[in-house]
């Protein structure tokens, strides 16, 4: 297991409103472009025309080398679109590398791939470039999403500050994920909360992107709690 998880590739794992049809044009769950070692045979259900899936837009967010690129590998199904790009000595003074010294890339547009999570529950991640002077994307990234996953480093917790005054002025829902990297202290959740001040009605977990299970649980946290502070 690697020393620190970052938002280079090192570990491989359309505007709509929600809940119409899908993005891209609704491809349905299963059929997509991608790489045939994740390509997965269609359920009864993909194929029943009558029944079309609830599209839902998520963002991942969160400031640079935090481990988005990571957390979108290690669930999509299909293979991810991404859009990295090598590391120059132009970048030096602008990105610190002191707490992922093994970075190499990093996103320069966005992140995207897809997870179904029910019969009729297909999510598409889009995951935000990271270095603020990228950030002029994000309010194209985030059009049509239920809500945002906000991933934080404890060794970088101000980084986080940034990122949470964005969506709290757009009023996307979110959630904060704790991104756990090897050989740091695992902080609680309460923990976390008190030292970003976080409300306490929005969900902070821990977890670790490398690791599927936690992060579905994290993408279901987050549509509970933007089916919770939307109205109907």
């Amino acid at each position: 297991m690697d020393s620190a998880v970052s938002d280079d590739t090192e570990r491989p794992g359309g505007d709509g409103a929600p809940g119409t049809g899908g993005f891209f044009g609704g491809a349905a769950p299963g059929a997509g472009a991608g790489g045939a070692g994740r390509e997965e045979a269609l359920q009864p259900w993909q194929m029943d025309r009558s029944r079309a899936p609830i599209a839902t837009k998520i963002v991942v967010a969160g400031g640079f080398g935090v481990g988005k690129t990571t957390l979108v590998n290690t669930v999509s199904e299909i293979e991810p679109l991404l859009t990295e790009a090598l590391m120059t000595e132009a970048s030096e003074e602008t990105d610190d590398l002191s707490a992922t010294p093994g970075k190499s890339t990093t996103t320069v547009a966005m992140d995207f791939g897809r997870i179904t999570l029910d019969d009729d529950l297909v999510l598409y991640l889009f995951g935000t470039p990271g270095q603020q002077r990228f950030w002029f994307m994000w309010d194209d990234l985030i059009r049509g999403a239920i809500g945002a996953v906000v991933l934080a480093d404890t060794r970088r917790l101000p980084d986080c500050f940034p990122v949470l005054d964005y969506f709290d002025g757009c009023g996307l829902p979110y959630v904060v994920a704790v991104n756990h990297f090897d050989g740091t202290e695992k902080f609680a959740p309460e923990d976390v909360r008190e030292a970003l001040t976080v409300p306490a009605d929005i969900p902070v977990l821990v977890m670790d992107a490398r690791l599927r299970i936690p992060v579905v649980d994290t993408l279901l946290a987050l549509v509970g709690h933007a089916l919770d502070v939307t109205p109907a």
